[in-house]
């Protein structure tokens, strides 16, 4: 699929118009709906192979965040045969009482999967956390960055933000008929 076609696709699929609070507390009159493009097969297998290129070549391990981040990292594990791990946002108080489950991190470069980006909240705190248990993250990917200051958020925390599309993209693509 074209890089193009794929971007209407998403928009056409994902793009809600209406007033929604987003998880970092603002209120936009647009969303992203990852769900909906996640849940289709051939959509997700397009959207991580045109993520491929973006992972960097040193990376060891690839981080899905819950949950969105998820079925993305695990797509692009298959697609690059990177191993994953999938970080919870918390641990959990059971079991092996772990907030990264999978494959091991300590002292891997691990690249973080997140699926839409508004101010890099999320991605920070994980990184955070991943950083804690000795991992090696400089870089995080995702499939739509909101453009409202994630991407210099991510920056003063040390981290890069590569982005598949961004909402201006996104939009341009959904008024193409």
């Amino acid at each position: 699929m074209e890089r193009q076609e794929l971007a209407k696709r998403i928009f056409d699929i994902a793009s809600i118009t209406g007033e929604f609070k987003l998880r970092s507390g603002i209120t936009s009159d647009r969303y992203f709906d990852k769900y909906r493009f996640e849940a289709q097969p051939e959509l997700l297998k397009a959207i991580t192979e045109h993520m491929a290129p973006l992972i960097p070549p040193s990376a060891d391990v690839l981080a899905g965040l819950e949950m969105g981040g998820i079925p993305i990292a695990t797509m692009l594990s298959q697609v690059t045969g990177i191993p994953t791990c999938f970080v919870r946002k918390e641990a959990k108080a059971y079991g092996t009482c772990q907030f990264a489950e999978g494959v091991d991190i300590k002292g891997k470069r691990v690249v973080v999967v997140e699926d839409v980006v508004t101010s890099g909240g999320q991605a920070i705190l994980s990184t955070t956390d991943l950083r804690s248990a000795h991992a090696k993250i400089e870089d995080i990917v995702c499939v739509i960055d909101r453009e409202q200051g994630g991407t210099q958020k991510l920056e003063t925390a040390g981290l890069k933000l590569k982005a598949l599309f961004t909402r201006s993209e996104l939009e341009s693509a959904g008024t193409v008929s």
